[in-house]
């Protein structure tokens, strides 16, 4: 590493690059979790879910192209290198799901809408950050060890759905990654729909190519660099959090990945709002909503600690090394979302 840059500061300016791209997708690409699902259950449209379909396969195909090279060494990604919980993806990813749909977007989602103006979700952004500390090391840190204790890995074989196909077929572990995230990218490319929206191809590959930059260049630094760094792509449960505890003791703590991604992201959103025009300040003013923001926000934070990650950790940089975990995570989340908007729908608040 060059002397006038340190390991750390690179991570970071690899978080912002790949945080960037994903903050811009938001923006002019409307590429959000929670709009995905309420344009599949209540708007009659599959594109924006089928967007996710595109960005996955991109993600799936670009990381197994990386370990097929060299370039990613799978069993160093967080999400293959610890023992997969099902009922810890099940029941986090309901609460996530649950909580998204309370609260009016995910993280990610909070973040991007922060870059527009819209100050709601600064309270969602700080509320979700805190949740997420208090489970993962905070008070409620030994309950969630004694519920959902995470063990590291002591098979040769990594917890992938590409890595167990490899061990029992002797086929090469990224031949069956490729394929794999090619018929992704053909499922998500079957509607009409989404092959005549050239804007929302473009941003879900952008998405995809997020999150093989985190991979490629978080590897490349460990691999080049002194400090044992780990190898991560982009998330947005514990890095809030982490971006949080940065932004108050930066004097006593290194920038870190996860304080580039989220920055970049905002940086990425407020550019994209500017160049949309949508660029506007908005705060609530129905405190019956902010406190619905704030429970769900508190609920999704504990949620991703438990399920490992959140709609993009686990349903794009998790999804795109194949983990076991991505894809009970993401249906579970699904679930919980299309609960939680039921209710809403329904007439359920939460403040009564």
């Amino acid at each position: 590493m060059q002397s006038w840059l340190s390991d750390a500061q690179m991570v970071a300016l690899i978080g912002a690059f790949g945080g960037i791209m994903l903050g811009l997708a938001a923006r002019l690409g409307r590429f959000c979790t929670l709009g995905a699902i309420e344009d599949l259950l209540y708007g009659g449209s599959t594109v924006r879910m089928r967007m996710w379909g595109l960005a996955i396969g991109t993600a799936v195909i670009g990381s197994f192209a990386l370990i097929g090279s060299g370039l990613l060494v799978a069993s160093d990604t967080y999400y293959l290198s610890l023992r997969w919980m099902p009922t810890a993806s099940i029941i986090g990813g309901l609460m996530f799901g649950y909580g998204m749909a309370l609260a009016g977007n995910c993280g990610f989602g909070a973040i991007a809408r922060l870059g527009g103006g819209d100050l709601r979700s600064f309270v969602i952004v700080l509320v979700l950050g805190v949740s997420t500390f208090a489970v993962m090391i905070g008070p409620f840190a030994a309950l969630r060890d004694m519920l959902f204790h995470q063990t590291p890995v002591t098979t040769e074989t990594p917890p992938g759905l590409a890595h167990y196909a490899a061990s029992l077929s002797g086929l090469p572990v990224a031949g069956i990654g490729i394929a794999t995230g090619l018929a992704i990218c053909i499922a998500a490319l079957w509607s009409a729909d989404l092959r005549s929206d050239r804007n929302a191809m473009f941003w879900s590959v952008v998405v995809g190519l997020a999150i093989v930059t985190g991979w490629a260049g978080t590897q490349w630094v460990r691999d080049t660099g002194f400090d044992d760094l780990p190898v991560v792509s982009h998330s947005f449960s514990a890095p809030v959090g982490e971006t949080l505890m940065f932004a108050m003791t930066a004097s006593v703590r290194p920038i870190s990945f996860a304080v580039g991604s989220i920055s970049g992201v905002w940086i990425g959103a407020f550019i994209g709002s500017l160049i949309k025009g949508h660029f506007r300040w908005e705060a609530c003013d129905d405190p019956r909503e902010l406190r619905r923001q704030i429970i769900g926000a508190a609920i999704m934070g504990a949620g991703a600690v438990i399920a490992l990650g959140c709609t993009v950790g686990q349903g794009l940089s998790a999804f795109s090394v194949l983990s076991f975990s991505a894809p009970v995570t993401f249906v579970s989340i699904f679930v919980g979302a299309a609960v939680g908007l039921r209710q809403l729908i329904e007439g359920f608040n939460v403040a009564q």
